[in-house]
């Protein structure tokens, strides 16, 4: 046995379509593609705040 080769892997992927079908793929391919995309968007907008916070502190002028 070694590491596994693409012919290991698409054996396992043959078997898995035949066990679960192509409905179940579709639908884990989708959510897969739904929870990166709102990581992403989610990543950006815990970034975004800050940037506006600094601009915001820019913008104002300097209390004496």
């Amino acid at each position: 046995m070694g590491e596994f080769s693409p012919w290991h892997w698409l054996l396992v992927i043959a078997i898995a379509l035949l066990v679960f079908g192509t409905g179940k793929f579709t639908a884990v391919g989708k959510g897969l593609g739904e929870g990166i995309r709102n990581f992403k968007a989610s990543m950006k907008d815990g970034q975004e705040p800050k940037k506006e916070k600094e601009e915001e502190k820019k913008s104002q002028p300097e209390k004496s």
